[in-house]
């Protein structure tokens, strides 16, 4: 069963993203639904969306729009648990429910040529998002970086809305100037 504010939400964002065609445009007009919706996240958050695992952080799908234009999910962070450095191939926009999630992001120093080889990145700065905080990011160049959190702090939980299914993405090698694609199920890690 969907919540109002989570239907409300849905439909919102449905018709916002349509609506902009630029991805910029786009987190814009998003941003301020991902806020309402964190302020509502009791009415709609179930047990099974706080699902999390030992062996990674993990990703609970809320919701994936009929034609993969939309895709919402929990994502549950336990202490110490980590992305890998990756980008995603879309616009998005993430909201935080609980605990402190903290971001790295790293800089592309070599032109993207679409080659999965020779890739510099470089450390850049460092997030940290608390409960209620909305970030966002856009495609080209690509928003490369890892999540998590540290051992020292509690779980984290954040929404995340992409533009698409999120069902693949890059992660990078750092050290080795590579990258691959990854396929994921809806509540893997």
């Amino acid at each position: 069963m969907t919540s109002t504010a989570l239907q409300r939400f849905i439909d919102e964002a449905d018709a916002r993203s349509h609506l902009h065609g630029i991805p910029a445009d786009c987190v814009l007009a998003l941003a301020p639904l991902m806020l309402e919706l964190i302020e509502h996240a009791g009415s709609f958050l179930e047990p099974e969306h706080y699902r999390s695992s030992p062996e990674g952080y993990t990703r609970n799908l809320i919701y994936a729009a009929p034609d993969q234009s939309l895709s919402l999910y929990a994502l549950v962070w336990l202490p110490g648990q980590w992305t890998p450095v990756h980008d995603h191939g879309s616009w998005g926009v993430v909201g935080v429910v609980e605990g402190v999630l903290e971001e790295r992001s790293y800089v592309r120093l070599s032109p993207d040529r679409g080659a999965d080889e020779d890739i510099q990145l470089a450390r850049g700065g460092t997030i940290l998002l608390s409960h209620g905080a909305v970030t966002s990011f856009v495609p080209n160049p690509d928003h490369i970086h890892i999540t998590g959190v540290p051992h020292e702090r509690p779980r984290a939980v954040s929404l995340h809305l992409y533009g698409r299914a999120m069902n693949d993405f890059n992660i990078y090698d750092v050290e080795a100037g590579s990258r691959r694609r990854t396929v994921v199920a809806h509540n893997e890690s």
